[in-house]
């Protein structure tokens, strides 16, 4: 009896969704071979390092390292494979492999790309997550240390401190922030107006490129040298150790915060602090920071701005410094606390400097959510009209906030084109706009809300270009398409990160990835 039309379809269907599952786990399995093939060091199962989407720790490790709930939902493409190597030759292998079977490559040293660039890809993609590469090696004579892109900043510093508390590194405040990508785009911290950026610290780095070669700074040449120091090293390879220089820390260092809302001076004290805070002496760090809070005469809603400083320093040494330069804050050496480096690190990371610094090895981050960044650099102090039309778009988002950070130091002293990061002299403060939300819904009301009070800003701040620091990435500025962007394409985006350097970036990356096989949203393009 002869089968109806509608009976062929249904089989031919059945029999294309068994093919393709069948290729589909054949090219796996091809994959997972040619991983264990091409690792030179068998002493971890080929399970222990290799995530499949069908093992049971795929979600977990995926998971663990996203920040930002916006890259965490069903519509978030996922990575065929999640590899976590114990060594140079598992990422060698991941590269090879990755090649040979047609996929991207994503490197995750700690998930805190705002944009989920490390992680997330819309084309066909293997995810290295270096989380098992973090080790730490601490020079004190040789005032150095090596240490692996995976570990996270809390852990280096608690292994400096372990062997001097009078050396530190010029990093950023957020412990659980990883290595590898906060060096290669920049990396800032309380101490840079003193010591300038962690990628000006790098002496040395160890990258495997396209080829699946182990380069380190003699055998990479100068300009790939230069070019993984701020200008994002996964456009050029897997970086999975630096060689840095650590600095002398005083005994004892100085914080203190003082908060004021709009009605309790602000509006009179940030004025001040846009004219002198990148003229403080190197040694002082005074950023601003602005939320919506309470107003304590009634419900409504007002702005409170904190100034938060570290000064290298003691107490009685830097009363007198606040108040030859920013009196109207009214400093008192009743406002400061004596402490450690170390203690400081604790203190601006938002745990009590009572307790132990242990709790730098927490590799969890302490906030995870939903939230949209941007940032901008200011040349000359806002006025205090535009400083009023910043606060109302503030307040029309209860969770908004910004971080002033002043410039100046050692900032000023390093040429623009010693390394990719352009943003030194000239530049007074950079601000960070920041909003978060809990709920999903909220999404795009907020995103739109950021997009507005940016584009309120642009007057205000740098231009021509309007510049940005990556380490905050923003696909807002531009994205690459796939690979084919063009020089002119991610100029958009590449000179408000770069400007300048922006050329010789494409340059390096034209010479030692020709095939673009290291890309992403904002990777560095190559030229025709």
């Amino acid at each position: 009896m002869a089968m109806s039309i509608s009976v062929i379809l249904s089989l031919l269907l059945t029999l294309l969704v068994s093919f393709s599952s069948v290729t589909s786990e054949s090219v796996d399995d091809s994959f997972l071979q040619c991983i264990s093939s091409h690792s030179q060091n068998h002493s971890k199962p080929i399970s222990k390092f290799v995530l499949a989407k069908n093992t049971s720790a795929y979600s977990y490790v995926f998971q663990s390292s996203v920040r930002n709930l916006r890259f965490l939902n069903t519509s978030t493409p996922k990575t065929e494979f999640i590899i976590t190597p114990f060594n140079e030759s598992h990422i060698q292998a991941a590269i090879v492999c990755a090649k040979a079977y047609d996929m991207q490559i994503r490197i995750r040293s700690r998930g805190h790309d705002y944009e989920g660039s490390s992680y997330v890809s819309e084309e066909k993609f293997v995810l290295i997550d270096l989380v098992n590469l973090r080790s730490i090696s601490i020079d004190i004579e040789k005032e150095s240390a090596w240490v692996e892109s995976g570990a996270t900043l809390g852990e280096f510093y608690y292994k400096i401190v372990e062997k001097s508390n009078v050396y530190g590194f010029a990093a950023g405040s957020c412990p659980t922030v990883g290595v590898g990508g906060h060096i290669s785009r920049g990396g800032f911290g309380t101490i840079f107006r003193k010591y300038g950026l962690a990628a000006d610290t790098v002496i040395d780095a160890k990258i495997v490129d396209v080829n699946g070669r182990i380069l380190d700074k003699k055998s990479m040449g100068e300009d790939l040298f230069w070019a993984i120091r701020g200008g994002g090293g996964a456009s050029f390879g897997v970086i999975f150790s630096w060689k840095v220089r650590l600095v002398q820390i005083p005994p004892s260092v100085t914080v203190f915060k003082v908060a004021k809302t709009l009605e309790q001076s602000a509006s009179k004290l940030l004025p001040k602090w846009q004219r002198i805070g990148d003229k403080l002496p190197e040694d002082l760090f005074l950023h601003a920071a602005t939320e919506v809070v309470n107003a304590s005469s009634n419900n409504n809603k007002t702005i409170r701005v904190s100034f938060d400083s570290l000064y290298l320093g003691e107490a009685g040494k830097l009363v007198p410094v606040m108040q030859d330069n920013f009196p109207e804050l009214g400093l008192k050496l009743e406002n400061c606390t004596e402490m450690s480096w170390i203690q400081s690190v604790l203190y601006f990371a938002g745990f009590s400097t009572s307790e132990s610094s242990e709790l730098l090895l927490n590799r969890t981050a302490q906030f995870k959510g939903f939230f949209k960044a941007k940032s901008d650099y200011v040349k000359e102090p806002i006025s205090e009209t535009g400083l009023e039309g910043l606060y109302k778009k503030l307040l029309e988002a209860e969770t908004s906030e910004l971080i002033l950070t002043p410039y100046g130091g050692k900032m000023s002293e390093i040429q623009d084109s010693e390394t990719p990061f352009p943003h030194r002299r000239g530049n007074i403060y950079k601000i960070q706009y920041m909003v978060t939300w809990d709920k999903e819904e909220e999404t795009e009301q907020l995103l739109r809300w950021m997009r507005s009070l940016y584009s309120y800003m642009a007057p205000y701040v740098s231009k021509s270009p309007r510049a940005a620091y990556l380490n905050y990435r923003d696909l807002d500025l531009g994205r690459n398409k796939n690979g084919n962007t063009s020089f002119t394409q991610a100029s958009v985006w590449g000179l408000k990160y770069f400007k300048n350097n922006f050329k010789r970036l494409v340059k390096v990356k034209t010479e030692t990835d020709p095939s673009n096989f290291f890309r992403n949203e904002q990777s560095i393009p190559v030229f025709p």
